[in-house]
C-alpha cells in the first residue's frame, strides 16, 4: 500500500533528520507507534523497516527510546527455554564421557 501525505515545505526539515529523507523519518515513526502500541509486532517492524536481524529491531527501538514489549509471559517461555537446553546439554556432555569410558 502506498500513502502519500501532503506537508508543507517548511515543516519537512523538522521532521526529518539532516540527510534523513522526509518519507523514510514518517515510516519510521508510524513504525515506532505502531509497536509502541503493541499493534505490529517485533517481526512486522523488521519487514515494514526492511531490516534482517532482530538486533537492527532493537536498535532501532533504542535509538527511539523504545522498550521492548516483552512480558513475564515472555520471561517465563525464555527461563523455561533455557532450561531445556542446559538439561539437553548436560545429557550430551554426560553421554560423551560414559561413551568414552
Amino acid at each position: 500500500m502506498q500513502v502519500v501525505l501532503e506537508i508543507p515545505d517548511e515543516m519537512a526539515g523538522h521532521i526529518a533528520s539532516a540527510g534523513e529523507s522526509v518519507s523514510r523519518a514518517a515510516l519510521e515513526a508510524i513504525a515506532l507507534e505502531g509497536y509502541r502500541s503493541e499493534r505490529l509486532s517485533e517481526s512486522e517492524l523488521a519487514t515494514l523497516l526492511g531490516y534482517e536481524t532482530r538486533m537492527e529491531v532493537h536498535a532501532f527501538l533504542k535509538a527511539h527510546n523504545c522498550h521492548l514489549n516483552y512480558s513475564v509471559a515472555d520471561l517465563e517461555h525464555d527461563r523455561e527455554s533455557a532450561r531445556r537446553l542446559r538439561e539437553k546439554r548436560r545429557e550430551s556432555s554426560t553421554g560423551l564421557r560414559s561413551s568414552a569410558g
